[in-house]
């Protein structure tokens, strides 16, 4: 599906490896987002999700595999891998897995829910208060504490990829760096690099079965912010091969990249293309163009 003169999305519903090497030409992805099953006996609708710990990664290896064939050169991989408070281990033994194919080039830690003290945030900042913000889910143990964050490992083929830090870059806080560090293009533009904590919260919804009908899913704005990090002027394609709920297509269409993804899923499938022709139509609608074509996206047989 695409809008006119606009991005396009082709999805398909089919297994990730079989549909990568199907339909996916070696080094043609810029960048791939994307969050696989963790392993975790989270409850998806058609995916076992507590393999054996050897078969698990043993299966990320293969789809890891293609994932570094079809990225280019110069492309990035964001892999984001969550974990539990009994269950520690599952983002550090997938990244082992991907050391064998991929340097790891950043580790950017998605924060969903913190807490500031008043007094540790400085003079110049207006609020009155300590503030707890973001979205959790609560545990009762006397061993764990709350897991507020996500890991989002950044995987390229050399390490040496350039990127745009500033694309998400912050403010100055302290103004009087900017005339210390006057000669840098970032205290030039009043703006510097946001560093690997990035605090980005779910949006509050009314109801999970209609606002967000999938167990494990980041919002929008991380895909998106990792497109941005790589540079949106060097991204022509974007690729998610567990699209879930299509997420990663709508920061896409909203930054007008190309996206490419992989869904089992006959439900979570037919939500992504939803989401996806509503975005699409947005972008049309912006740019004056009408609607989007009711155009199909691809499908195949599920396997895995």
């Amino acid at each position: 599906m695409a809008a006119p003169c606009g991005p396009t999305a082709s999805m398909y519903m089919e297994d990730c490896v079989a549909g990568m090497r199907s339909h996916i030409a070696s080094a043609s992805i810029d960048v791939v987002v994307t969050s696989p099953p963790y392993n975790l006996g989270i409850d998806y609708r058609s995916y076992n999700d507590m393999m054996p710990r050897g078969e698990y990664l043993a299966w990320t290896r293969e789809w890891a595999t293609e994932v570094a064939r079809v990225l280019a050169p110069g492309g990035s991989f964001f892999l984001n891998v969550g974990a539990k408070p009994t269950d520690p281990w599952v983002p550090f033994d997938v990244a082992s897995v991907m050391r064998e194919l991929f340097e790891l080039q950043n580790v950017i830690h998605w924060v969903k829910s913190i807490a500031i003290n008043r007094s540790d945030m400085g003079a110049g900042v207006q609020i009155d208060g300590d503030i707890a913000v973001g979205h959790y889910k609560p545990i009762r143990s006397s061993r764990y504490v709350n897991d507020c964050h996500e890991y989002v490992f950044h995987f390229t083929h050399t390490g040496k990829v350039p990127l745009d830090r500033l694309a998400v870059g912050v403010p100055y806080q302290d103004k009087s760096n900017i005339a210390r560090w006057r000669e840098t293009a970032e205290a030039r533009r009043d703006l510097r690099c946001r560093g690997n904590t990035w605090f980005i919260p779910y949006t509050t919804i009314n109801s999970r079965s209609d606002d967000r009908p999938h167990p494990a899913t980041f919002p929008p704005k991380l895909p998106q912010m990792c497109i941005e990090l790589h540079g949106t002027s060097r991204c022509a394609t974007v690729m998610d091969p567990f699209m879930g709920l299509g997420n990663s297509a709508l920061a896409c269409a909203g930054l007008g990249v190309d996206f490419v993804g992989f869904e089992l899923d006959e439900f979570y499938f037919s939500k992504s293309v939803e989401g996806a022709r509503r975005a699409l139509a947005s972008v049309d609608a912006r740019a004056g163009r009408g609607a989007a074509p009711d155009a199909g996206s691809s499908a195949g047989p599920g396997a895995r």
